[in-house]
């Protein structure tokens, strides 16, 4: 028998009307659906999505042991997620070797920061797997403040906030155009590392990029508010222009 492929699909920012051809014909062709999310959740990729699966399709929702309640410095932490992802691995391997497809979603890109690239190393050997990209979360992010990212010869640097303050601080501290992701209750210490780096003036926090509930504000505006997870900062490069 051919075995099914898995594909795992990006969904992109989160605006479904910016998915791509493949991505919407797939999906709306589709027999078997997984997702991620937490548990009690729906889960963004699954609302994204919300009326474009065919009603006869079998739904696999793949619920992360853990997110936040313990931190990822925790051995149990890489452990119980390793548990996790070995679990969707052979759930899914067993639907391709009975010949289904399965069509997995994914928030952005699978190929960035995405859960599905631990699936896809452990299916790519064994599996047909088939990655369909997208447009990223934060390119989303830097077209909804309304101006460009880079100019000439810009050089953008994207950092997630769960980095170390001092590494954020040189990083930040050697690029013309930034992008920070992963904030959540990193936020302090990713606002410290603005100011000592002197692009705090220059942020915006852009919050549910291209999805209903969008904000745009200048970080310096944005007072002490929890940021969702969700959230993404931007610095725009400064760089050569005609």
């Amino acid at each position: 028998m051919k075995m099914g492929t898995i594909y795992g699909v990006g969904l992109g920012p989160g605006d479904p009307d910016l998915m791509s051809v493949k991505a919407d014909r797939l999906l709306r062709n589709a027999r078997h659906v997984a997702y991620f999310r937490k548990s009690g959740h729906t889960g963004q990729a699954r609302k994204i999505v919300n009326g474009m699966i065919p009603g006869d399709a079998v739904e696999f929702p793949m619920e992360y042991p853990v997110t936040t309640e313990i931190p990822v410095t925790d051995p149990r932490y890489n452990e119980l997620l390793a548990e996790f992802y070995e679990d969707c691995t052979r759930r899914l391997k067993d639907l391709s070797d009975r010949g289904e497809d399965v069509v997995v979603l994914c928030e952005g890109d699978p190929f960035f920061y995405g859960s599905f690239m631990h699936l896809y190393s452990r299916l790519r050997e064994s599996a047909p797997v088939e990655v369909v990209p997208a447009i990223t979360g934060m390119s989303g992010a830097w077209t909804a403040t309304g101006d460009p990212i880079t100019w000439g010869d810009d050089v953008l640097t994207v950092l997630v906030g769960t980095l170390p303050e001092e590494v954020l601080v040189a990083r930040m501290a050697q690029t013309d155009a930034l992008v920070v992701m992963k904030i959540g209750r990193n936020i302090d210490k990713v606002k410290r590392a603005l100011r000592a780096s002197g692009l705090f003036d220059r942020a915006w926090l852009v919050e549910y990029a291209q999805m209903p509930d969008q904000t745009v504000t200048r970080l310096s505006d944005a007072g002490d508010k929890i940021t969702p997870y969700f959230s993404i900062i931007i610095v725009h490069g400064q760089g050569r222009r005609p």
